[in-house]
This record gives structure tokens, C-alpha cells and sequence, in this order.
């Protein structure tokens, strides 16, 4: 007989949420192999003594791990979807009659806690890593990537001279009233006005001039709207720490730079940053080697090898890296050329021999454009009447050097990217940071940020680490017990082995298996 399932909702029924959710479960796993309970005294400081009771911390870092663990970045979106899930409500502790709190405590209090402590929770779950031996910190993999900020380019304003900055700010707020411009100004005075020397503005014009005649020359590019922008002149209302990059082959966007270290061991993320966009990868290197090398030996870790491309190559980052023990296999950039073309570096006595024999001595150090770098200078009577004058300095009077200061320290860098074990280690961090970033981006959340200053948005960079972290941390564990029952199992046979056939057996498997145990 056909069967018709009719739904009759009980008035009372027996339901037990732990009995629903299954022992091999994620979320069970990670609720019994990760404690939170730290947090009271870490966040004990920013609530009062009296007044309504606010949301559990624990519960609040909880409900934001499952957000990037779901990869859901809306906060009214990531509520919904925990209601409708009874591993989830499990795991944050409430039952399936309890309310959830509204999407709008969570982001107050994201808010209300620094990113300090967001840090330390990252901190705690490498512990953990570490502990379990998913950390090796021998050899680490730094690399960074562009993440889209909370704010559009339409909203873009043009930076004014101060004098010009309140008569701007009038005009801006009757403008507000009909464009899709942003209403409320959330940018510091200084950030509005210019700050770029006369020649800067110079090299920008006539960019901004060439740039206009390309784009004429494109199809559909006839648009009005279409602009040169640069952190130069333009500032974002909306997030004034958002910063316009640019990448070769794609779109002018406001972003931020999202800066992190992998350890190549087992692909465990030990650090990550939020920095402005509008820097090269280079400027960033120290500060995180800092604080990596830190949190490394605390954990009673020994760095040797840093491995990075060439958006992170400088003299002084070579020079501090050798200064802290650390071995760098970073590529030197295209403007490195080692020294001019046919002439001969003498370290004894620190000149350049030209192709005449001529020397080139030293004569000053010089800062250029941040740049520490040697000058070197020929006498006038050297370079006149020679052969090759025409050829070497034109219709100057003497031939000059100018180059970094730490070029001993390029030089010991690029032998070691050329040699054997340099070619190994670039294979070794192409498979490792930059898979890393993509996880993170397609899978964790970190697409874009939906928070709106640098510091919000460090802390929407090291949920994500979190999250990639105890997904890393519960798969190991989970091999480990699997790989541990597996040998036990076979120890235990192995006992109960007749004696003939257990002295058969050969050594080696024998003590591989006794030794466990």
C-alpha cells in the first residue's frame, strides 16, 4: 500500500542535540579539541560590572571561526545560516530553542575587541600546531596579495589644498545629495589635502594625459566618467585606510594589502598582516620578520631560511636578514645589475677598474630616494683623451657610479637563488604561500573585506588564519589517533602470535611496531 507522510508538529517530544550530531562531525571534533575559555580573562577588561549581560565571548568568536569556516561574510547571512544547522548550534553551546543573538552584536562586537586580541587567539591556535608537530619553523614562505576593501571607486574625492579644503567640502555635501557619492566624510583633515610635491602633481598630469590618450584609442572608451586616480590626489570618504593598487593587466581597486608567512612544513600559516596598499611588498619584510622571529622562538623554534619573490628584494632587507641569522632566497629585482657593463669591482681597496684601467674611487655615501647608495667618481684627467670617452660618459667629465651600498650582501643572495638548493626552495614556496592565498580567498572568506578601517580589517585576516589553522590541526589529529589504533591493532596480533611463525617475522617490523608502545 502507497504510503502518504502527513506532518503532525508534536506538543511535547524528547530531542537531545548532542545525540543528533555525529562523533566523526567537524564541528563536534573541533568543539572537544579546541578550548576557547582563555578568552574570559582576555576580554574580562572591556565590559563593566553592571547592566545587561552582553553576548559570551567565547560564543562570539565561535559564531565568527564558523563564518570564514562557512565562508559566509555577511553577518545577517551567517546568522541565518546557523539556525538552520544543529552541528552549528551544537558547537557555539544553544540549543535549537535558544534565539541566537541579532547580526548586529556581532559586529559591535568585533568592534569592541582590538586586534590584539584577535592575535593572540591566532597565537594560541599555532600552540596548538606547534605542539602537535605541524609546525617545523625552519624554513618559512612569505608572500602577499590585494585584498578588495569595502569601498567603491565611484566614491573617490580629489585631495584639495588646505586653503580650498572648506569651500570642497561645502560643494561635496550638496553633490552627496544627488550622486553616489559618500554622504558621510570619514577621512581625517590631513588625508583631504594634497600632500604631493609640485613635481609629483607634474609626473601625474602627464600621465593622467597619456593615460587619456590610450584610452581614447580603446573601443567603448569614450565614457565621461573615466579617470587617472591616485592615492596621490584621490582619498575614499568611505575607508579612508583603503588604498588604490595597482597590478599590471588589472583594474585600479581599493584594497588592502593582506601580508602573510607560511611555514613550509606542513603549510601552517605563522603570520599575517593587514598593511596599506599603496607600498611595495619590500617595505613590509622587517616588521614581519620581526614579529615572526618572535613569535618562532617562543615557541622554542630556530628560523634559518625565508623564502619570498622579487617584490621583497632590497639591500636592507638582505642586510637585516643576515644581521637576525636568517638565510634569504629572494630574487633580485630587474633594476639590480651588480655594477656597470666591462668594469671590475676591487674589494681591497673598495674601486671600480674601468675597461682603460682607469679607477673609479670611492668618494660618499648618499641617501637616494631611500636608498642608501656609494658614489663613485674617476678624475677628470683620467677620463680626457680617452678612447672610449664618447661611448662611456658622453659630454660629461667624469665617470660616476652610483650603487647600493649593500651589494656584498645582493651578491651572497643571489648565489645562493642560483645554486641547486636556491632552484629547490623557489619550487618550494610557489607550492606553498601562494596555494595558501587561493584557500583563503575561494574558501575562508577573505575575498573581500566587509569591515571598513585597517584594523578591522586585521582582524577579518587572522579569523581567516584561524579557520585554514584548526581545519590543518583537526585533519592531522585525526590521522594521527587513525595511524595510532592502526598500530595498536597490529601490536596486539602480534602478541598473540604463535612462536614459530613471531620469530619469523622480520626485525626492523617488529621493533617499528613494539616501539610505539
Amino acid at each position: 500500500m502507497q504510503g502518504k507522510k502527513v506532518y503532525q508538529e508534536q506538543l511535547f517530544n524528547s530531542f537531545r542535540l548532542s545525540e543528533r550530531v555525529p562523533p566523526t562531525n567537524f564541528y563536534r571534533r573541533l568543539k572537544g579539541a579546541v578550548s576557547l575559555d582563555f578568552l574570559y580573562d582576555l576580554t574580562r577588561g572591556f565590559y563593566g560590572s553592571s547592566g545587561q549581560k552582553s553576548i559570551d565571548p567565547v560564543v562570539f568568536f565561535k559564531l565568527c571561526l564558523v563564518g570564514y569556516l562557512e565562508n559566509i561574510i555577511s553577518d545577517r547571512k551567517l546568522m541565518a545560516h546557523c539556525s538552520m544547522r544543529l552541528d552549528i548550534l551544537y558547537f557555539i553551546g544553544y540549543d535549537i530553542e535558544e534565539e541566537l543573538p541579532w547580526h548586529s552584536t556581532i559586529s559591535r562586537t568585533r568592534q569592541l575587541f582590538p586586534d590584539d586580541i584577535f592575535e593572540e587567539v591566532f597565537t594560541k591556535v599555532l600552540q596548538l600546531c606547534t605542539e602537535s608537530g605541524l609546525v617545523k619553523g625552519h624554513t618559512q614562505a612569505i608572500d602577499s596579495a590585494p585584498i578588495k576593501a569595502n569601498a567603491s571607486m565611484d566614491s573617490l574625492e580629489i585631495k584639495v589644498p588646505a586653503e580650498e579644503l572648506e569651500g570642497h567640502l561645502a560643494k561635496l555635501r550638496v553633490q552627496s545629495q544627488r550622486d553616489r557619492k559618500a554622504k558621510i566624510n570619514k577621512a581625517p583633515k590631513q588625508q583631504q589635502q594634497v600632500s604631493a610635491s609640485a613635481k609629483e602633481l607634474q609626473d601625474i598630469e602627464s600621465r593622467n594625459k597619456k593615460w587619456s590618450g590610450e584610452q581614447d584609442m580603446r573601443p567603448g572608451a569614450k565614457n565621461k566618467g573615466s579617470r587617472y586616480t591616485s592615492n596621490k590626489t584621490h582619498y575614499s570618504p568611505t575607508d579612508p585606510d583603503a588604498r588604490i593598487s595597482v597590478k599590471p593587466g588589472k583594474a585600479r581597486k581599493l584594497n588592502y594589502l593582506c601580508n602573510m608567512a607560511v611555514d613550509t612544513g606542513f603549510h601552517v600559516i605563522t603570520d599575517i598582516q593587514a598593511y596599506h596598499a599603496d607600498k611595495k611588498d619590500n617595505q613590509y619584510l622587517q616588521d614581519t620578520t620581526k614579529r615572526l622571529n618572535h613569535r618562532l622562538r617562543r615557541e622554542g623554534l630556530i628560523w634559518e631560511h625565508l623564502l619570498a619573490d622579487a617584490g621583497y628584494s632590497s639591500g636592507e632587507n638582505y642586510h637585516y636578514l643576515e644581521g637576525k641569522g636568517i638565510k634569504s632566497y629572494i630574487p633580485a629585482h630587474g633594476t639590480y645589475k651588480g655594477g656597470p657593463e666591462g668594469f671590475r669591482y676591487v674589494k681591497e681597496g673598495n674601486y671600480w677598474l674601468c675597461p682603460q684601467g682607469k679607477k673609479v674611487t670611492f668618494r660618499k655615501q648618499k641617501l637616494e630616494k631611500g636608498t642608501l647608495k656609494d658614489n663613485y667618481f674617476t678624475k677628470r684627467s683620467d677620463c680626457k683623451g680617452c678612447p672610449i670617452k664618447d661611448t662611456c660618459i658622453g659630454k660629461s667629465h667624469e665617470k660616476r657610479i652610483n650603487i647600493t651600498a649593500y651589494r656584498e650582501e645582493y651578491e651572497r643572495n643571489n648565489q645562493r637563488v642560483n645554486s641547486r638548493l636556491g632552484r629547490y626552495m623557489k619550487g618550494k614556496r610557489q607550492s606553498t604561500v601562494e596555494p595558501v592565498f587561493g584557500i583563503l580567498k575561494e574558501h575562508l572568506g577573505l575575498r573581500k573585506i566587509h569591515t571598513i578601517g585597517i584594523k578591522q580589517a586585521n582582524k577579518c585576516m587572522h579569523l581567516a588564519a584561524i579557520a585554514y589553522n584548526l581545519k590543518k590541526y583537526l585533519k592531522y589529529i585525526s590521522k594521527k589517533v587513525k595511524t595510532g589504533a592502526a598500530q595498536l591493532a597490529l601490536y596486539i596480533h602480534y602478541q598473540n602470535l604463535e612462536g614459530t611463525f613471531k620469530r619469523s617475522l622480520p626485525s626492523n617490523l617488529i621493533f617499528g611496531v613494539c616501539y610505539q608502545f
